[in-house]
């Protein structure tokens, strides 16, 4: 049973998750809850306050990531602590447990670990006291040749889903609950549409669809260990009685449907133009920029390849760091004959960019390689299963969209996903009117 910063940020709240885990101890289960920190952002012990602690020292120098994790990490200590209290006064024994305590096992990689395993020999035993384990969310531990003990990692937003669902299938629990403070998953943000419906069923492909589109409600990664290890999965409200959504495999769900309307944050648009790349050098160009990327750990959405150009969108907070890895980045290609591009923004081409040209030039002549940003953009998706393969579906979206004035930059699709780039100032417009048009009025 994991509870989201809401479920536990005072102790009305508390209370209300804790008769739940007592609820279901009583209903002859053995209940392991996994806690989030407490509350929200500005919140006193919610994780973004604990992060502006360091930054807020100097912001121009830049926490080292394993101390971020390590203070991080205190967010849900803390929250596991009094929330194994709260059912202490309750009259059940409990015992809170680190991420390293209950087994977690994780790759190393500070502030976006993933899970390698989970030994829940721990778990088993506390359980095995009559204690109700309350698991910290969103950490583990791992191993550092020559260091001793083990060094405390982070999963990244949303691990504490990951951690409810990867403690679920290493124990071959009954079920694993998610609980926060919507009814369960919605056919859209009900910030923008309010009467939006709860799903009773969805399978794990559309939930983990949704989430990688932008819905808040489980983390993809919690989805993709359910799905793999077969674990029942529940989207529960902690401040009602609503029977939530169940999260299902595909077979269990069968037929053709629209599931939602997702729509993600703030995105920036980058679009760079090949046409004075060599044919015989595009290709590696590409690749270059990608691997880049991939090294910096950059989110990138709706990814474009063509002859002429390559584009992608990435997050807001994440461009500034982008745009500093490529401003006056030099690729050199000796492959198919020798050149030298150097990467520029094309509307403001900055000293370093001008500067790396000019010390290149006794080299050869090098190669100006403009990108364009399109700044105010966010993306909007249709979710559907066995849906987006019927044609006209993609004409219907751009027609609904063009009928409301909302402009297109960019589109991509996938199984379960049709996905528009759009303007941010449009994004309410575009929610409400593919969910009246797909939703409300059926597909």
């Amino acid at each position: 049973m994991k509870f989201g910063g809401t479920s536990v940020r005072s102790p009305e709240a508390r209370m209300r998750a804790a008769l739940r885990v007592i609820s279901a101890k009583e209903q002859g289960f053995f209940p392991v809850v996994v806690v989030s920190a407490i509350g929200r952002t500005g919140e006193p012990y919610a994780t973004d306050t604990l992060i502006g602690m360091l930054n807020d020292i100097d912001p121009n120098v830049r926490p080292d990531q394993r101390e971020m994790d390590l203070l991080m990490a205190c967010g849900e200590i803390l929250s596991s602590v009094i929330f194994a209290h709260t059912l202490k006064t309750l009259g059940h024994t409990s015992m809170s447990m680190r991420g390293g305590q209950a087994g977690i096992r994780t790759d190393g990689v500070y502030g976006n670990a993933r899970i390698l395993g989970v030994n829940p020999l721990g778990l088993f035993e506390v359980i095995k006291r009559g204690h109700i384990p309350v698991v910290c969310g969103f950490q583990g531990v791992w191993t550092q040749g020559g260091l001793p003990g083990a060094e405390l990692t982070t999963l990244g937003r949303g691990g504490s889903d990951t951690t409810a669902s990867a403690v679920g299938a290493a124990l071959g629990a009954a079920a694993v609950e998610i609980y926060t403070d919507v009814d369960g998953i919605k056919t859209a943000d009900p910030d923008f549409v309010p009467d939006a419906p709860t799903l009773s069923r969805v399978t794990y492909d559309e939930v983990a669809e949704l989430a990688y589109l932008g819905a808040r409600v489980v983390h993809p990664r919690a989805a993709e260990i359910a799905m793999r290890y077969n674990v029942p999965l529940w989207v529960k409200n902690t401040f009602t009685d609503h029977p939530g959504t169940e999260v299902v495999p595909r077979e269990s769900f069968p037929g053709r449907r629209v599931t939602g309307v997702s729509h993600t944050g703030k995105l920036v648009h980058v679009q760079f133009d090949l046409d004075a790349v060599k044919v015989a050098h595009k290709t590696q160009f590409q690749a270059r920029v990608y691997e880049m990327l991939a090294k910096e750990g950059t989110n990138l959405h709706m990814i474009d390849l063509s002859p002429g150009s390559i584009g992608f969108a990435v997050p807001r907070s994440q461009f500034p760091a982008m745009e500093d890895l490529f401003d006056g980045l030099v690729v050199p290609i000796t492959e198919g004959g020798s050149s030298l591009y150097v990467v520029q923004r094309r509307d403001k081409p900055t000293r370093a960019a001008e500067t790396q040209t000019r010390l290149l030039q006794s080299l050869g002549d090098p190669v100006a390689v403009p990108y364009v940003v399109t700044e105010g953009t966010t993306m909007v998706s249709l979710v559907g299963h066995e849906y987006m393969q019927q044609p006209g579906v993609f004409q219907d979206v751009l027609a609904i969209l063009h009928s409301n004035r909302v402009p297109v930059t960019q589109v991509s699709d996938s199984d379960f996903s049709l996905s528009c780039l759009v303007p941010e100032s449009e994004l309410r417009t575009a929610v409400v009117s593919l969910h009246d048009r797909f939703v409300k009025q059926g597909a």
